[in-house]
């Protein structure tokens, strides 16, 4: 079936990468058009298909199943390397149910037409994120907002709008701490968990590989529900690649009660008609994130004063109108990226309940 598994080579299309290094942490890809001379690190190995008897997207979701990955990680945890590391010859050795070709395609079409309509989602979601950023941009960076005069006076930011002041965001917001947990506190299994630093991705967004089941005593204030907005207040690494970055608590992970640590903060509006929708396209605004920079201290990890956001200022009309008016937009945009969040997680438990069925030959396709 695997016709050929190599390290640092180049790969071609419909070739599969998969992380020899911990992999449990599901590392993988299948490769579709790649650019010219993309040559893959000493830490994957490249496999290439025998296309005369399997199909390379059928090899791919057989590979990328929750039992092969868990038995990889078995076999990795009991190298004799400093880390959790797999040879391909591991790969190699790993017996497969194999139907025949044209059941096989079938079987991977089905599972694609599941991964195609999640990264659909996720396209419109990002498309649906823009288009709300680039209005903030508009309305209150450029001042290009309905019914402008284009009248401007002076402020301590500069030029804004005449009707317009400078608002420190504690006239808008309230901030809540996090948890500060211990160590005896974490579990391996409970109905509650911490949300961390590791929820927030480093390429914006929200994920719940971050959450750590616990058993502890944080106040209910520091309880987070689908849909509140939270920032992180701590950066691991000196880039400051998500401090300061704000995300919405898109999903549970299943968790039946959510609380944040300490390296992070609870926002909420404390103004009618101001919805924390509006509060995250603020906090998205680069000028924001180089604020919570310059407000940054520390050698190896970063740490965010807890004067920085309530300090940010921004120019809006003192009437606060057209902020209300942009919330309601963001808020519509806010729900229907939950909505299809939502579509996707169904979609995810669907096809991951499938997966395996298909894989051992439960459930077979004309």
């Amino acid at each position: 079936m695997m016709h050929q598994v190599e390290q640092k080579r180049l790969v071609k299309n419909e070739d599969i990468v998969y992380s020899t290094v911990r992999p449990n942490q599901e590392h993988y890809g299948y490769i579709k058009t790649p650019k010219d001379n993309l040559v893959v690190s000493t830490g994957f190995t490249v496999i290439e298909n025998n296309k005369e008897i399997s199909s390379s997207k059928y090899l791919y979701f057989f590979l990328t199943q929750q039992r092969v990955t868990s038995e990889l990680q078995q076999i990795a945890e009991h190298s004799t390397s400093t880390y959790p590391s797999i040879k391909p010859s591991n790969l190699e050795d790993m017996k497969l149910f194999l139907p025949l070709l044209d059941e096989q395609k079938s079987i991977a079409d089905i599972l694609v037409s599941f991964d195609d309509k999640i990264e659909l989602l996720r396209a419109q979601n990002k498309t649906l994120e823009t288009l709300a950023q680039t209005l903030f941009k508009e309305w209150f960076v450029k001042f290009n907002f309905p019914n402008a005069t284009g009248e401007m006076i002076n402020s301590e930011l500069g030029q804004i709008p005449k009707g317009w002041r400078v608002f420190r965001l504690n006239e808008l917001i309230d901030t809540i701490n996090g948890y500060s947990y211990k160590g005896k506190e974490l579990v391996e299994n409970s109905n509650e968990a911490l949300v961390t630093l590791k929820s927030f991705n480093r390429n914006g967004g929200f994920q719940t590989r971050g959450f750590k089941p616990f058993e502890g005593n944080p106040k209910s204030t520091q309880e987070v529900v689908i849909g509140d907005l939270i920032v992180a207040h701590t950066d691991l690494t000196q880039d400051a690649e998500v401090l300061g970055n704000p995300a919405f608590v898109f999903e549970s992970g299943g968790f039946d009660k959510m609380y944040i640590t300490m390296d992070l903060v609870k926002v909420t509006s404390k103004v009618d008609n101001i919805d924390s929708a509006f509060l995250y396209y603020v906090m998205k605004d680069r000028k924001f994130k180089g604020h919570c920079i310059g407000y940054s201290n520390g050698t190896t990890v970063l740490h965010l004063s807890k004067k920085a956001i309530p300090e940010y200022e921004i120019a809006l009309p003192e009437d606060l109108k057209l902020a209300e008016k942009f919330s309601k937009i963001a808020l519509s945009t806010t729900d229907k990226i939950s909505n299809n969040i939502l579509q996707i997680q169904s979609l995810e438990k669907t096809r991951d309940a499938l997966l395996p069925k298909l894989m051992s030959g439960n459930v077979r396709v004309n």
